[in-house]
């Protein structure tokens, strides 16, 4: 976020902010959707290719590509509207702010997984979700910023439900680790980028 008292940027307005969010946001998810009708084409056989497989050599690489990928539609359809709300409501804090959040959110999910994760090739968005809704969830407790604080009170009422998600499940198709290791990072990127001012 952006300093008043050092200058906002010219032209990086709240809607600004908004307009530009829409669009990195909206486009990030058509890319998913893009990526899913090619994947669905192919049989979804990007996933044993790109899929993140735990504790192997290649499995790191697997990180930077296992959340474009679902194992079917409605997977990718269950993480749309969650992933397109957190990220527009984060990316109203500027470019920085959502880089950073959705970068830690990406590390975190993926690094988790890789060491705890089960044997299963683990796919999908879930983890960005996890660590944006985490990102907004505390980063008003780190900034001592009222406006947060309730904006994050709103979306536990709405949303926190889905903390449930980062707990060890009897359903083995969803990776609580890649939920959980998207809410760690999503926490960290809120320390890092806190702004706490002095009394």
């Amino acid at each position: 976020m952006l300093d008043a008292s050092k200058g906002e940027r010219r032209g990086d307005t709240p809607a600004v902010r908004a307009r530009r969010g829409l669009q990195v946001v909206g486009s990030f998810v058509l890319l998913l959707y893009a990526i899913e009708f090619l994947n669905a084409l192919m049989l979804h056989s990007l996933n044993r290719t790109f899929g993140l497989r735990p504790r192997t050599p290649d499995g790191l690489l697997d990180i930077l590509t296992f959340p474009l990928l679902h194992a079917n539609l409605a997977h990718l359809l269950s993480n749309t509207l969650p992933l397109i709300i957190f990220g527009f409501l984060v990316f109203l804090s500027g470019a920085r702010v959502f880089a950073t959040a959705l970068a830690s959110s990406w590390l975190g999910s993926g690094v988790v997984v890789w060491l705890i994760g089960g044997y299963n090739i683990t796919v999908g968005a879930s983890g960005l979700v996890f660590g944006l809704f985490a990102f907004l969830l505390v980063r008003g407790f780190f900034n001592r910023h009222w406006g947060q604080i309730l904006l994050s009170v709103l979306l536990f009422l709405a949303y926190g439900g889905i903390l449930f998600g980062v707990l060890p499940t009897v359903a083995g198709y969803v990776s609580w680790q890649a939920h959980l290791g998207g809410a760690v990072g999503g926490v960290v990127a809120a320390l890092l980028l806190s702004q706490r001012r002095p009394a």
